[in-house]
């Protein structure tokens, strides 16, 4: 048989999650055994080759649904329904699909931030999109904004379960791929190294030191923000230290009040929340690698343009 799409599987995904806590894999062989695929089906590639096909429509099935709170991850690779995914499910649906999650509040809001109305039907599988409105280029630039949404969810949750260690470590690669700190050794001397109260690290402005950038890392869950408290406690130790520029990071984000301080300050304070940590580390190279590149040709009008 075809193998479903990723709304179609959303169902049958949600149901395993609640049995218990899985990982694609084992979702994907449960699956494929519950819809009789044969060999040749379970091993089916992507076009580019990149993953197999049913594993890669229960990832996004999964993605989505725990962008709507159905599906959470409680350790890396694994995946549980929450006790709202249960309790959808005791409504005894006949389906989900995108249209169902959009129901949600939290799956709303991250459904038109990242364009969806425009998107194809089948985000990784595009020799499979259904035609809709939008053009062939507005197809692919939402279908990117849906992988990078994506991959910024995942590099939060793998830095949240690695070590604060571990996170300093990403932000010595982020801060010497952006230029700053000389050299990853030189950076590593100095980040996490400083014991000043509330300072995690001081952080040359350029190569030859002739100014300097302080350093707060807060590795928190998503739910945890940052308060109004802890950035006036990072300013009070640059004002101690005489310094006049910092950047306070966190994987989780900022309070209302907390920007707004730091808006005022006569200090130079940038505070960079997990959104904006996952974009730079994205735009930067840190912790992602090229996978692949979508070539597109266009018609040379100038090639056929009339000769004089």
């Amino acid at each position: 048989m075809t193998i479903p799409d990723y709304q179609t599987l959303m169902l049958p995904v949600l149901a395993l999650a609640a049995a218990g806590e899985t990982r694609v894999p084992l979702a994907a062989s449960r699956l494929a055994d519950e819809l009789g695929l044969s060999e040749e089906e379970r091993e089916e590639r992507l076009p580019s080759g990149s993953q197999r096909l049913l594993h890669n429509r229960i990832h996004w099935a999964k993605f989505y649904m725990t962008k709507a709170g159905l599906i959470e991850s409680p350790k890396r690779g694994t995946f549980l329904a929450t006790p709202a995914g249960k309790a959808l499910l005791a409504t005894r649906p006949e389906r989900i699909d995108v249209e169902t999650l959009k129901q949600y509040d939290q799956f709303s809001t991250f459904y038109k931030s990242t364009g969806k109305e425009c998107a194809v039907e089948e985000p990784i599988a595009p020799a499979e999109a259904v035609i809709v409105s939008a053009t062939p280029e507005e197809q692919i630039d939402s279908a990117g904004l849906v992988l990078h949404s994506a991959l910024k969810t995942e590099l939060l949750d793998r830095i949240l379960a690695q070590t604060p260690t571990f996170f300093e470590h990403v932000i010595i690669n982020l801060l010497v791929g952006m230029g700053y700190g000389g050299t990853h050794e030189d950076t590593a001397l100095r980040l996490g190294k400083s014991g000043d109260g509330g300072i995690d690290g001081v952080i040359d402005e350029d190569r030859l030191g002739l100014d300097r950038i302080y350093v707060q890392a807060k590795r928190y869950a998503s739910h945890v923000s940052v308060g109004r408290p802890e950035v006036q406690g990072f300013v009070g130790s640059l004002v101690g230290l005489g310094a006049s520029k910092g950047v306070f990071v966190t994987t989780s984000s900022f309070s209302k009040q907390a920007v707004e301080y730091a808006k005022a300050l006569q200090q130079r304070v940038i505070l960079i929340d997990g959104s904006r940590l996952t974009d730079l580390m994205v735009e930067f190279g840190v912790g992602v690698r090229l996978s692949r590149i979508v070539k597109v040709m266009r018609l040379d009008e100038d090639f056929f343009a009339d000769e004089d």
